[in-house]
């Protein structure tokens, strides 16, 4: 069962699931909580092997899959019998929260996703090759300190390259190329999605300056009717840390217009 924490309101209000992004945990969202906690109820959750669910998992042996760190997901709305939800994601979370949607379809009202990742250009792909050849002579820290400086390369994205750094310390090493290798499951299953458009209300929420992910974001949003596009402006790939209340204005406004009120 992986670790979580919930805030409820009531049976009356819509839940709001947050799922972060690997290296990551339940903490990145502490900006959004007090927001979100006025108007829904709340899931926080840490993903397998992050944060605290990493002590409380059973062994799990092999490699992981989208799928199975998605089935994670579900099993856990299950257990505290949420039918169905809001999702909001940071980065690898929102590969989670579209196959969620893709497996589980009714469980999911709406999607919010931040600095969402919906392919890999070459500069990534390069980044991931060199990450498999450096992780069996590097200490995964110092190529999470690289990735993460690529990604979020400007003086003001300092606080998301801390924030992640801070939380990815409590990965082991197992557990960190565990999660490195499903990089390599990116490009094949956007593509398979990028195929199967879903009728389910969906914000993209972008910083301007998140120059790996924003153009694929742009491409997918003019096709696809029920996807709608907000940029940030000033912010790299972690906007919910560097442009809080930007993030939670329009994602809770997002999110509003989608809850039908009893």
């Amino acid at each position: 069962m992986l670790y979580h924490k919930t805030f409820e309101l009531g049976p009356e209000h819509d839940w709001v699931v947050f799922v972060h992004g690997a290296g990551g945990s339940s903490n990145i969202w502490f900006k959004q909580l007090k927001a979100y906690r006025a108007h829904f109820n709340v899931l926080l959750l840490d993903l397998r092997g992050h944060g605290q669910s990493h002590q409380l998992q059973q062994v799990v042996k092999g490699q992981y899959s989208f799928r199975a760190v998605t089935e994670d997901i579900l099993r856990l709305l299950d257990h505290l019998r949420i039918p169905s939800a809001h999702f909001v994601g940071i980065s690898l979370g929102t590969i989670l929260i579209r196959h969620l949607a893709e497996i589980g379809s009714e469980r999911v009202k709406s999607m919010v996703l931040g600095g969402a990742i919906l392919r890999l250009d070459i500069r990534s792909r390069v980044l991931v090759q060199l990450g498999r050849v450096g992780q069996h002579i590097l200490p995964y820290m110092w190529l999470y300190r690289l990735f993460a400086f690529i990604i979020m390369p400007r003086q003001h994205h300092q606080e998301s390259r801390n924030l992640f750094v801070r939380e990815a310390r409590k990965l082991c090493q197992k557990e960190f190329k565990r999660w490195f290798r499903l990089a390599t499951e990116v490009n094949p299953l956007m593509r398979y999605f990028k195929e199967r458009a879903l009728a389910i209300p969906t914000l993209y929420l972008m910083g301007e300056e998140d120059h790996m992910f924003l153009a694929p974001v742009r491409e997918q949003v003019a096709r696809d009717p029920y996807s709608q596009l907000a940029i940030i402006e000033n912010c790299g790939h972690v906007c919910n840390v560097e442009q809080p209340e930007h993030f939670n204005r329009q994602s809770l406004a997002f999110i509003s217009s989608q809850t039908v009120v009893a």
